[in-house]
């Protein structure tokens, strides 16, 4: 065996039949390479555009979809060529197709003949329509949680107030709101002006897919603290001095305005102002502060001045033995009610009385009673706290001559409110 591994002979068969088994393997490989690339390849391209064509001047299509996948199958070289460059366009043409449901083919171009071609989907259904543009009313909105305690909105304004808005015919039938949304910081207490995005919106406040001319508005919304003219009452409290009668106590100015919460100013109808009389020994003009009752942010005036005419003994010792003026009655009739501080945006209708106007019986003594006339009365309704629409039952005011006493023949006035 010593002798055989040592032979140079042996050596040489032994390498030649590695070589021979070398060669044979290698040309195996070669022929499996070889099998192999003589198949085709699979593969998938993904979210591919597809282009539409039609006249997109009178009409509008919708279901097509924007990005579809396709499948391309063929020689390795030419599959991988095509999806590296996607050189290829899909498309659908309904150029001449009429208006209404269509099912119809997604096809391709610019691609190789030698590959086989699968898009999915395939088949896609869609609608033709009319295109149609029409102006609508742009609605501005703001959530009024966002003013201050004590203000409110008097009105919002929009610039331009319309908008031209371009759809299909069923998307234009089916908007139901288009609006602009204000959007602020809490606390707003003053009037502002603001760009808002318009919102087109079906019925179900979902929104559409349409053109516009613009897109956004400027939307100025007013802002104003919430208030309310009340008439004055005074209540008298104490007791005169002695030998003092108190004839009259005028204030100079008869209304006040109140600022507050609507809630707590909406439950106000008038504003007792308190008058120590026990103070009050002669004729004159006093001054009385107001106190604020706590519900309430602000009054119009912290002080009242106040005509007070008092009758002493020593006056009435010398009226003595004069005769007293003969006191008298008579009917006014047709005084007419007019409704202060409504909105603008309102208008007011009487619904009882139904003529608005009202009967007055008068007092007075004889010398003023005779001269008397309807012109010299006036009845109004303070309708400066109304805010939505509705029947309102509201009190009357009335104003005349003084020296007169007057009783109404009725004490309230019932009127509708509606939008002007």
């Amino acid at each position: 065996m010593d002798k055989m591994l040592d032979s140079p002979w042996f050596l040489r068969f032994t390498a030649l039949f590695l070589a021979i088994l070398l060669f044979y393997n290698v040309q195996v490989e070669l022929g499996k390479s070889t099998i192999s690339s003589g198949r085709d390849e699979v593969e998938v391209i993904r979210n591919v555009p597809v282009e539409v064509y039609y006249d997109n001047e009178n009409l509008i299509v919708t279901g097509v979809p924007e990005m579809v996948d396709i499948t391309v199958e063929g020689p390795v070289n030419i599959v991988q060529t095509t999806k590296l460059l996607k050189d290829f366009t899909l498309y659908v043409d309904l150029r001449s197709f009429l208006m209404g449901e269509h099912e119809v083919r997604i096809q391709h171009e610019n691609i190789s003949e030698k590959l086989r071609v699968r898009i999915d989907p395939a088949k896609i259904n869609v609608h033709v329509e009319e295109k149609i543009t029409e102006t609508f009313r742009v609605e501005p909105e703001f959530n009024e949680r966002s003013l201050a305690e004590g203000y409110h909105i008097t009105s919002m304004d929009v610039e331009p107030s319309t908008v031209e808005i371009t759809a299909a015919k069923s998307v234009i039938e089916a908007i139901g709101f288009v609006k602009a949304t204000v959007s602020t910081d809490a606390g707003v207490s003053e009037s502002f002006e603001q760009n808002a995005k318009i919102r087109v919106l079906d019925r179900d406040l979902n929104k559409l897919d349409v053109d516009m001319a613009s897109d956004s508005v400027k939307v100025k919304v007013a802002i104003e603290e919430n208030k309310k003219e009340v008439p004055i009452v005074l209540e008298e409290k104490g007791t005169p001095p002695a030998g003092v009668t108190i004839t009259s106590i005028t204030p100079e100015i008869d209304k006040i305005t109140l600022f507050g919460p609507r809630r707590i100013l909406s439950d106000i109808e008038n504003f007792p102002v308190e008058v120590d009389v026990s103070k009050i020994d002669k004729s004159g003009t006093i001054e009385v502060k107001l106190k604020k009752p706590n519900d309430l942010f602000k009054l119009s005036t912290t002080k009242l001045k106040l005509n007070v005419e008092v009758s002493t003994e020593e006056n009435s010792e010398e009226l003595e033995g004069e005769t007293s003026p003969e006191v008298a009655t008579i009917q006014i009739e047709g005084v007419p009610i007019t409704v202060t501080g409504l909105d603008a945006k309102f208008k007011s209708t009487f619904i009882d009385p139904e003529n608005g106007s009202v009967a007055l019986t008068v007092k007075a003594t004889s010398d003023i009673i005779g001269n008397l006339k309807t012109a010299d009365f006036s009845a109004s309704i303070d309708a400066s706290a109304i805010d939505e629409e509705g029947e309102v039952i509201s009190p009357l005011l009335v104003k005349g001559p003084t020296q007169t006493e007057w009783t109404l023949a009725k004490e309230e006035a019932t009127i509708k409110i509606e939008l002007a």
